[in-house]
């Protein structure tokens, strides 16, 4: 791989990272367009890319801050865990078999929705 490439992934890597711990969103929104439009990757090899890479390194470190801090509610978390690893199983079977052009709308238009409540909607 080109020492650009590289580099420019290392870069992408931590302000993901930075933006991942600051505003608790998972760095697949700021990673997973930056990886179909900057580098070239199909929507899901991009999708398939970061749910590779945020599973285990990324999230230990974030929660260990928030642990200090008090910030976990361990029951909300095993809750969420049980419904997360299911959907998440699911999901990945489901968006492999689905068209790249459709991923890639999906995954727009649930930004866009996201990003219309936060600006409008939130107190």
């Amino acid at each position: 791989m080109p020492l650009p490439i590289i580099l420019g992934l290392l870069l992408l890597g931590l302000m993901a990272g930075i933006f991942s711990g600051v505003v608790g969103i998972g760095g697949g929104i700021i990673i997973v367009p930056a990886l179909v439009y900057l580098f070239g990757l199909s929507q899901h090899q991009a999708q398939g890319t970061t749910l590779g890479l945020l599973m285990f390194p990324v999230g230990i470190l974030a929660v260990i801050q928030y642990y200090k801090q008090g910030y976990i509610d361990y029951r909300f978390v095993v809750c969420i865990a049980i419904g997360f690893i299911a959907g998440g199983y699911l999901g990945g079977k489901l968006a492999v078999n689905i068209p790249d052009v459709i991923i890639k709308k999906v995954f727009a238009l649930l930004m866009i929705v996201l990003a219309i409540k936060i600006l409008f909607f939130d107190k």
